[in-house]
């Protein structure tokens, strides 16, 4: 009888005998730990950021918070000895006959700059989008306004707008209209600042939403004219509503912007006259700095006023965009 024989078995016994297992899987839910060189490097890039921060923007807060909840005076402000008086400077805000006008003028300022710099941008915006001869560089000259420093601007607008010499009062003899008093009247004075303002703030506009059509697909367009839209139904219909994000974005930055406005305001017109161009900005400054005898409290809280209305704004904004995603 002939036996068969098997070639040698080489694995090992347990496996042999049929003992082995599946190795066990790995746990879930345990987080990679860093390798330190990498956490280090982390944190260096981080450090420079942080620093800037803190320096730049929770240090001053927090400086503007302290300042308007004592009573500094010039010696005090030195030494650091200022008593404690809680929210006595925002009492004495709220009851200074200035409060109202001023608060009036901040809104004023801030609502009819953002409607008139978002309309004419995006107006601008739309019409550059067409992409026709020497488009870029009429684009280009509209950015000087935007690129020139404010006090040129300012002092250019002062310039213009005067009474006796200014180019626009000229202008206006010459098409037989009598000479206003822009900058020196109150009828005038609030009018003439929220001119020059939106004048620098329409480049602004203007590029932000260019881009911002410039991600709108082009056969979006071709297929609304196909189905006979027309330019006004395609505005509606696919320019605007595609543009909200940008649009959000441009009226917030606008918004945030406008409230602090105070270089040009303060050149043209210091506030006046009898306080009629005087907003929050230009109140906040006179208070601290404008005059023999700073109040440095009431100056600090009507600064802290600012703050709080553009962080009340960005709150609204992040919430809304929010709802949007989850929408």
């Amino acid at each position: 009888m002939k036996q068969t024989t098997h070639p040698p078995d080489h694995r090992p016994a347990d496996v042999r005998n049929g003992a082995a297992h599946a190795a066990p899987p790995p746990a879930r839910g345990r987080r990679r730990r860093r390798p330190p060189s990498t956490q280090w490097a982390a944190w260096g890039f981080l450090a420079p950021v942080t620093l800037y921060l803190a320096l730049f923007y929770a240090y001053p807060l927090y400086r503007n918070l302290d300042l308007s909840l004592r009573d500094y005076t010039v010696r005090s402000f030195v030494q650091g000895d200022a008593p404690f008086t809680g929210l006595a400077n925002y009492r004495k805000v709220f009851d200074d006959p200035t409060f109202a006008p001023a608060l009036l003028h901040t809104a004023l300022f801030t609502a009819v700059c953002l409607v008139f710099q978002y309309a004419i941008g995006l107006a601008l915006a739309v019409f550059f989008n067409q992409n026709f001869r020497l488009s870029a560089t009429l684009r280009a000259l509209f950015l000087v306004p935007w690129l020139l420093p404010l006090i040129v601007s300012a002092s250019t607008w002062s310039w213009m707008l005067n009474s006796e010499s200014g180019v626009v009062n000229a202008t206006l003899h010459a098409v037989g209209i009598g000479p206003v008093n822009w900058l020196t009247s109150p009828s005038w004075s609030l009018t003439s600042v929220i001119i020059a303002n939106i004048w620098i703030g329409v480049p602004f506009n203007l590029v932000v939403l260019y881009s911002g059509l410039q991600s709108i697909p082009a056969g979006l367009y071709e297929a609304a004219a196909l189905d006979g839209a027309g330019s006004w139904r395609r505005f509606w219909s696919i320019t605007f509503p595609l543009l909200r994000p940008v649009s959000a974005i441009t009226l917030l930055l606008g918004l945030v912007y406008t409230l602090k406005v105070f270089d040009i305001i303060w050149i043209m017109t210091k506030g006046g006259p009898a306080d009629s161009s005087t907003t929050f900005a230009t109140w906040s400054y006179q208070l601290g700095f404008g005059n023999l005898l700073p109040a440095f409290g009431p100056g600090a809280a009507v600064g802290n006023l600012l703050v709080v209305a553009a962080l009340v704004f960005g709150l609204v904004y992040v919430r809304v965009q929010r709802k949007q995603a989850l929408s």
